[in-house]
């Protein structure tokens, strides 16, 4: 049967699953990467949705679902803000992790040791999917987005932030960020594994999905965080929306 669990991926992050919540361990780019990705999310949700923006829980009402959940790092942050959450991973460590953490911290998140293809075929449907930092670890990219897709409901979002498969992605990302700056472990991201803005826009707009937005991500040394750029060489995000059918 064919799946988009890759047990070489799955084994890299079961030996850091103990390090999800440590902003100083291996999961700290992560962290510094999550206040670019959750500004974003949230600016797009509540436009989208028409939200109050001063609310303290805007996103209440709406059911979100992150893929390849991990810890729960984007998890949390949803669920505070009055989503119902559903957070999904195929690596079990991970959910327990997750699961502990949102209990110890008073949050009600529904934690599921699942994939992207198993949700799509129970008829799940969610208001926003997150696809964040996930597609470039899975063995059959074109399932996964395919599943993904079917997970959206009509009118619904779908973010995607990844790294792109290009000679200065190789150079930052994987020889700089791995093995001179050791931000993170030798061997988490693969070369040939990296997706393009246009491979997923293309698999993804054969599944109903239209592009609203696009952004580069990229780091500033002298600012010590990420911030959001044209330029979409090295981190990007999309943004893409699912048209409610016609009547």
């Amino acid at each position: 049967m064919t799946t988009t669990i890759s047990p070489d991926e799955i084994g890299k992050f079961h030996k850091m699953a103990e390090e999800w919540w440590d902003p100083n361990g291996k999961f700290r780019p992560l962290h510094k990467f999550n206040p670019v990705r959750l500004a974003y999310i949230r600016e797009h949700v509540i436009a989208h949705f028409g939200l109050d923006d001063k609310a303290m829980r805007p996103f209440a009402g709406l059911r979100i679902l992150d893929i390849g959940c991990g810890g729960g790092l984007l998890c949390e942050p949803m669920a505070r803000l009055g989503a119902t959450v559903v957070g999904a991973d195929a690596g079990e460590k991970n959910v327990k992790i997750a699961s502990l953490h949102a209990e110890q911290s008073g949050l009600d998140i529904d934690y599921r040791a699942t994939t992207s293809e198993d949700l799509a075929a129970a008829g799940e449907q969610f208001d926003v999917v997150l696809n964040m930092e996930v597609v470039e670890h899975v063995s059959d990219v074109q399932l996964y987005l395919e599943s993904c897709c079917n997970l959206v409901k009509p009118g619904g979002l779908m973010f995607v932030a990844t790294i792109n498969r290009t000679a200065r992605a190789y150079a930052l990302a994987i020889v700089g960020a791995e093995r001179v700056l050791r931000w993170l472990p030798k061997g988490t991201h693969s070369y040939e594994k990296l997706v393009t803005p246009e491979e997923i826009t293309s698999i993804t707009g054969r599944n109903g999905m239209q592009v609203k937005d696009r952004t580069g991500v990229t780091f500033n040394p002298l600012k010590n965080e990420w911030g959001r750029s044209r330029d979409m060489t090295v981190n990007y995000m999309l943004l893409l929306e699912k048209p409610k059918a016609q009547d």
